[in-house]
């Protein structure tokens, strides 16, 4: 399959000044996209202005007030095609809480992409980046942040992958109309994977391109875990009802934010 297309797509891709994002982003340009790009801060939005022909949207997501904002601004750039949720986070510390009083590995990898997910008017396509590293994490509802469970940066960043999955098919199940998708991108060469992966950027960025952009009627089935091109199982944890309906209730509570219902296609 191929991952490119033949109409150009209005595509924004989070967590995209480098990694996977960047080559997400550079692809989906080299395809004759439009992208709209996302850097965590000035310094970040700069570097990458230099080098990408796009428009950039700054904005940290470990804080509600900025994802929000970035959820405004990036309207500002007409209607979207697609969203590639790719950013995310691996604390190699301790626990840490945000400003908003959140863990962050949390905030930043379900309850970002979520407020997102509410706030920008729904596109047609939605993915979701994952990891395989989801199918050794927890759905506790009533502890979602590890408040009272032990706490480390891999428990903390598994939980956040299997809750980001959990995520994406209670939306997926919300919209109907809406092409929905999560990827698990593999073990990839970046800052976060390490030298040693066994993926290539651009592997691990070639399955969310095909995702956002192609005009293959196989891009357009919903519900669907993806890795390398080809459908995988979600975890079990994943596909219980009460856990996808209480993590979007749980994200509503803590954004302050309701999902949309029906689809705000605007």
């Amino acid at each position: 399959m191929n991952p490119t297309a033949r109409s150009p797509k209005t595509v924004f891709v989070t967590g995209s000044t480098s990694g996977i994002g960047r080559a997400t982003a550079e692809m989906l340009l080299e395809s004759g996209h439009r992208v709209v790009v996302h850097a965590r801060n000035q310094r970040r939005a700069d570097e990458v202005r230099s080098s990408l022909p796009a428009p950039v949207v700054v904005g940290d997501l470990a804080s509600l007030a900025e994802t929000m904002a970035v959820a405004e601004t990036v309207q500002t750039h007409g209607p979207l095609e697609a969203i590639v949720h790719n950013a995310g986070i691996y604390e190699t510390g301790g626990r840490v809480e945000t400003g908003d009083g959140l863990e962050r590995t949390f905030q930043v990898n379900v309850l970002a992409p979520y407020l997102l997910t509410a706030l920008i008017p729904e596109p047609a396509r939605l993915v979701y980046v994952a990891s395989g590293m989801a199918s050794g994490g927890e759905i506790v509802l009533d502890d979602l942040q590890r408040q009272r469970r032990s706490w480390s940066g891999t428990a903390a960043y598994q939980d956040s992958k299997t809750c980001l999955l959990a995520l994406a098919l209670g939306i997926a199940s919300r919209y109907p109309e809406t092409v929905v998708s999560a990827v698990c991108p593999g073990w990839v060469r970046t800052r976060m994977g390490g030298p040693g992966a066994t993926t290539d950027v651009a592997t691990g960025a070639a399955t969310q391109v095909w995702l956002a952009s192609s005009n293959d009627p196989a891009a357009h089935r919903s519900a669907r875990y993806l890795r390398h091109m080809r459908d995988i199982s979600f975890p079990h944890l994943t596909t219980v009802p009460a856990n996808q309906t209480g993590l979007l209730a749980a994200c509503a509570q803590l954004s302050g934010v309701e999902l949309p219902h029906p689809p705000n296609r605007g």
